[in-house]
């Protein structure tokens, strides 16, 4: 059965094309019996407006900016990548993104970028730390009817309008169940080690992993997060300090990033603990295929920026959109099921 027209909409209610598209348009000058009249027919045939037919008609462009870490991390890279390939898929639908790095783990940074750049957009996706000055500019934009939506990390919950990335609680807790099962017939002691506590995303993720370890395995030891800024060169430092001083590490959670740092630890040990690390970048697959890493954990961000897309579209058209808080499923990458290269875009794009 085809759908109905506006041509359908305008028989019904009696009036010309013109006098239905006035009142579909809210462009005024129809009299109100003929307008609802109009709205009645909507209603009665269940018409629904194309709203890509009408922005072409229109000439509508959408205008979205993603503001994304700078660094020198993999994940990092495979994410732009991710946003570049969108950029062009997305012109044909007249969807124009353009993309501002800010410094990572740079609160102060990122509060001015969402300051300065917010005004010249419909919507604005970010990947946020959590700093009462972030909130503030998430809000102020709000208040001006421009939509931020967080990607990969939550900030802000009370003023963005949607986050788009994997449930990093749900991730964590992930982790310490491979962490567990790891030591189900001995005694361990586990390091975890994030970027920053600012990060939410860490935060939830070493939650977690607590939350998993915490009671139900007695002689597993959990010691206090190490914080390397998702640095190697504070990696590899912290890391081999800790491994000097609690010999009986046998398990390394890597929640962040920094992770070359710790292969080069890895490289250097004759014997090595169980390591759970986040992405399947070049470092962490060369980590899994020369049996360096355990297992990755891996949030798929070309679907995670696609879907911000999709999110950032249908508020900027004004209609309803489901919560995307847990329609990014982690995939748990060991050595033996590893995608081939040329399959995985992270890997070609960094």
């Amino acid at each position: 059965m085809r759908k109905p027209t506006l041509h359908d909409v305008a028989r019904a209610a009696g009036v010309s094309y013109s006098t239905a598209d006035r009142v579909l348009n809210a462009r005024g000058g129809v009299a109100p019996k003929s307008a609802d009249r109009v709205r009645d027919a909507i209603a009665t045939l269940g018409y629904e407006r194309d709203l890509h037919a009408a922005n072409l008609s229109r000439g509508r462009n959408y205008n979205f900016r993603f503001l994304l870490p700078k660094d020198d991390h993999s994940f990092f890279r495979a994410l732009r990548a991710a946003v570049d390939r969108e950029q062009d898929l997305r012109r044909a639908d007249r969807i124009l993104i353009s993309v501002t790095e800010i410094p990572a783990l740079d609160a102060d940074a990122l509060a001015h970028a969402l300051d300065a750049e917010g005004s010249a957009c419909d919507c604005l996706a970010v990947v946020a730390t959590e700093a009462p000055r972030i909130t503030a500019a998430i809000t102020a934009l709000r208040a001006r009817g421009i939509a931020v939506v967080t990607l990969v990390s939550d900030a802000a919950p009370e003023a963005r309008a949607a986050y788009v990335g994997i449930d990093n609680v749900m991730a964590g807790r992930t982790a310490g169940r491979l962490l567990r099962l790891a030591h189900a017939t001995r005694q361990g002691c586990i390091l975890p080690v994030l970027g920053s506590v600012s990060a939410r995303d860490h935060r939830d993720r070493l939650d977690g992993m607590n939350a998993v370890l915490a009671g139900e395995t007695p002689a597993l030891r959990v010691l206090p997060a190490l914080s390397v800024d998702d640095r190697p060169d504070i990696m590899r430092a912290r890391v081999t300090q800790a491994l000097a001083d609690h010999p009986d590490i046998t398990g390394i959670y890597s929640i962040g990033a920094g992770n070359r740092g710790l292969i080069e630890v890895l490289e250097a040990r004759q014997t090595r603990p169980l390591v759970v690390m986040h992405e399947l970048t070049p470092v962490s697959r060369a980590g899994l295929e020369r049996g360096l890493v355990d297992a990755v954990i891996d949030q798929k961000p070309a679907q995670e920026v696609a879907l911000a897309i999709d999110v950032m579209k249908a508020i900027a058209d004004g209609r309803d959109w489901h919560d995307p808080a847990r329609d990014i499923i982690p995939t748990i990458f060991l050595k033996d099921n590893l995608p081939a290269p040329a399959d995985n875009p992270q890997i070609s794009a960094s």
